[in-house]
């Protein structure tokens, strides 16, 4: 497999690959996704100049085809939050089972700086690919709505 990062080091992801990227991850979170708008965002946020703003864009490629992809938002933030935040990350039901998802969190790990957390829903079945590769559930998140 082949990557492509994007970000502010690296150069800036392109409308044109942003929108293939938004429609990929909008198909293939399936129902652990969000709107596309959303996608955009964590996109816009990663591709960000602005203080406090940052992260990146992890495309996983084999045959110039896109078989999977990561989006991590840096949250300005360290010691008590976890640096950066994995926002998204999908491959194509047609090409699972191949090693790519591991392949992308792994990649996607050392590009951080600092520590990665990401929210799972405790029905996804990738939960036991995100436990083998180190991640740990210290927490229990509550959120209150408005």
């Amino acid at each position: 497999m082949e990557f492509r990062i994007y970000n502010n080091d690296e150069g800036k992801i392109n409308d044109e690959t942003k929108e293939k990227v938004i429609d990929f991850l909008f198909r293939h979170l399936e129902q652990y996704g969000d709107e596309k708008s959303a996608i955009e965002k964590a996109i816009d946020y990663a591709n960000s100049t602005d203080e406090g703003k940052g992260g990146y864009v992890l495309v996983g490629l084999v045959d110039n085809e896109i078989v999977g992809t990561v989006v991590v938002n840096e949250t300005g933030m360290s010691d008590y939050i976890p640096e950066n935040i994995l926002v998204y990350i999908a491959v194509d039901p047609e090409k699972r089972g191949n090693g790519y998802g591991e392949k992308l969190i792994r990649r996607a790990i050392d590009l951080a700086d600092g520590d990665v957390a990401l929210h799972v829903e405790e029905s996804n079945p990738a939960i036991k690919l995100y436990e083998k590769i180190g991640f740990t559930n210290p927490y229990l998140e509550m959120r209150y709505r408005k």
